[in-house]
């Protein structure tokens, strides 16, 4: 099974355990994202998705993790919408 044609593919460098969910900036081709979730049986990848998914106003479902499960750098995949939309959306103030 394929990645679909209108997927973007974001780069993520992952804080876990942080007092608040918050998109920070970029380190590097990454984005900084701070999860307050703990990195325990997936509960923070399960948060990064939940929060990515709610920032880029997409459904909770068409954001979810590619690579990386156990790693904080991860590759998060996002349907439907194209890279430039993507960073559209994010917070202005990055």
């Amino acid at each position: 099974m394929g990645i679909p044609a209108q997927t973007c593919l974001l780069q993520i460098r992952a804080i876990p355990n942080a007092p608040k969910n918050e998109v920070v900036g970029w380190l590097g081709d990454a984005l900084k994202v701070k999860v307050h979730a703990p990195p325990e049986e997936g509960k923070a990848n399960a948060e990064l998705c939940a929060f990515l998914a709610k920032t880029l106003a997409r459904p909770k479902g068409s954001v979810r993790l590619g690579r990386g499960a156990s790693s904080c750098s991860k590759v998060i995949e996002i349907e439907g919408v194209s890279r430039e939309q993507v960073m559209e959306r994010l917070p202005s103030k990055l």
